[in-house]
């Protein structure tokens, strides 16, 4: 009886030291697989902020209130971006009216209103292999479809509906991914106190999941404005010294859409011109514009972090 209990006893020590090993080896994997995460992480980062700075050491330099306001010209020591960085701002306009109610309006229906199955299921796949799919594919699908298909032009309208449809996906996984994080029992509570489908809908889901949709349009907008090869195919100007017709205008009704078929060209655009000339001027004018495209990008990001922080407090409030 003693014998057998001892050997429980080793048995059960013995159990309890694999157990201990199988813990600890399990740790060191975990170490080793941070520890290589943060090395690849670190270079990186090394890299990209290397270049941002080889980037603004260029560029800084030139930019200035000339360069912001003049147009692109033959002497490198004159151009500047006035018409590429208000066509950006304008085709990123129409992205934006376009690309984010129908991309949220398409989350809430497909998270809340559509009937669970297979044709669900195939639409929320292609949805999310449209993120995905590479930029000028869209270009190309928006060359054939707006630009020769229904004769819409190289217009500013046609450059903004392509760049809708690069980042419609991108809304709509990120509005349904905010609707999933909203916890079920929010949706429950107001059932229960009477309210239907609509009413969960506009005064519950909607607010929780604000700051989750906000964001995913916002960094989808930032994307938008560094896309070259569709704005390329579809037939951007890379030389314009003009502006579009002003959007506000004095005359009643006071809003003009006449820019929406006005040519244009963009800030990549422009960059891409400059880095093909020859002479050293343009070049440096070209790490300029990438340096105003940075600060651009990173204004978006950053927009969308402070919207997101705002909205998560006023929720817990």
């Amino acid at each position: 009886m003693s014998t057998a209990t001892n050997t429980s006893a080793g048995e059960a020590v013995q159990t309890h030291k694999d157990a201990l090993d199988a813990v600890h080896r399990a740790k060191q994997k975990d170490l080793l697989f941070a520890t290589g995460g943060l090395i690849v992480m670190a270079i990186a980062m090394t890299l990209l902020l290397t270049l941002i700075g080889d980037l603004i050491i260029r560029g800084a330099g030139r930019i200035d209130q000339n360069f912001m306001t003049s147009y692109p010209s033959r002497l490198p020591e004159r151009a500047g971006i006035l018409s590429a960085w208000v066509g950006s701002l304008l085709v990123i306009l129409v992205t934006a009216f376009l690309a984010i109610p129908i991309g949220i309006g398409a989350g809430l229906y497909l998270e809340e209103y559509a009937r669970k199955g297979w044709i669900s299921n195939f639409i929320e796949v292609n949805v999310s292999n449209l993120a995905g799919v590479p930029s000028i594919i869209y270009g190309l699908l928006a060359l054939g479809l707006f630009v020769y298909g229904f004769n819409f032009g190289k217009t500013i309208l046609v450059a903004g509906m392509t760049l809708a449809l690069l980042i419609l996906p991108i809304v709509i996984v990120s509005t349904r991914e905010a609707v999933r994080a909203i916890p079920e029992i929010i949706k429950e509570g107001a059932y229960s106190l009477g309210a239907d489908q609509w009413q969960v809908m506009w005064n519950y889901i909607i607010p929780a999941a604000r700051p989750g949709i906000l964001t995913g349009a916002i960094v989808g907008l930032s994307r938008a404005i560094g896309e070259t090869a569709p704005i390329i195919t579809i037939g951007a100007l890379t030389f314009i010294a003009f502006l579009p017709p002003a959007p506000i205008t004095g005359d009643f009704p006071f809003i003009s859409f006449a820019w929406l078929n006005d040519g244009f060209t963009v800030l990549p655009i422009q960059m891409f011109n400059w880095l093909s000339r020859p002479q050293a001027g343009f070049h440096t004018a070209a790490a300029a514009t990438g340096v105003v495209l940075i600060a651009l990008t990173f204004s978006l990001n950053g927009i969308a972090i402070w919207i997101r922080y705002r909205l998560r407090k006023g929720v817990r409030n």
